[in-house]
């Protein structure tokens, strides 16, 4: 194979590789009923004038199954904290005592559950959607390689292996998103 053909199957590697870990950071933000500290990963507050993340400006730690607590480095910002939890309109009520904000994560519905799961799919096809269109640049670019005077043949065996890799990446995410499915369901 020349190397345009090699520069190009890795390319393509790498951009489905790239969509599958985008759907696994979207996963993280699915609550299974489960406290984590990926749930307030987007979670941004007025630190001192400055759009700082929450996890920048203090510990957020989870001490068992159903709770978040998150400790600030500075105390005054609390409320700010407070306010931007609230903001986000996760469906949690954040409890302030002045030292700490504790966060109960409420049991999930059977109806909430189905609403996760209908999201996770949704999440899933848009990664494969992703890989597709990976997939169709990338054949558009064997094409053109055929017209830089790359063989036929070889450009046929690239374009095999774009459709290999395409459905390595579409099976990661149907078995990715079974694993999420499965993770939702269960209580």
């Amino acid at each position: 194979m020349t190397d345009d053909s090699i520069l190009l199957l890795e390319e393509t590697e790498e951009q489905m590789q790239s969509a599958f870990y985008h759907l696994e950071k979207e996963f993280t933000k699915i609550r299974a009923g489960k406290a984590s500290p990926q749930l307030l990963e987007d979670i941004k507050i007025d630190y001192y004038g400055a759009i700082t993340p929450l996890n920048q400006a203090a510990n957020i730690n989870t001490p068992d199954a159903r709770t978040i607590v998150i400790q600030p480095w500075d105390k005054t910002i609390l409320p700010a904290v407070e306010k931007a939890i609230l903001a986000a309109n996760l469906g949690f009520t954040p409890q302030n005592n002045g030292e700490i904000i504790r966060i109960n994560i409420p049991p999930i519905t059977e109806e909430r559950r189905k609403e996760l799961v209908k999201k996770a799919k949704q999440e899933a096809e848009n990664a494969r959607v992703v890989i597709r269109n990976v997939r169709r640049m990338s054949n558009d670019k064997a094409k053109k390689l055929e017209k830089d005077s790359v063989p036929e043949d070889e450009v046929k065996l690239v374009e095999k292996e774009i459709q290999v890799l395409t459905d390595k990446w579409v099976e990661k995410v149907d078995k990715l998103v079974e694993a999420k499915e499965k993770d939702i369901l269960t209580i």
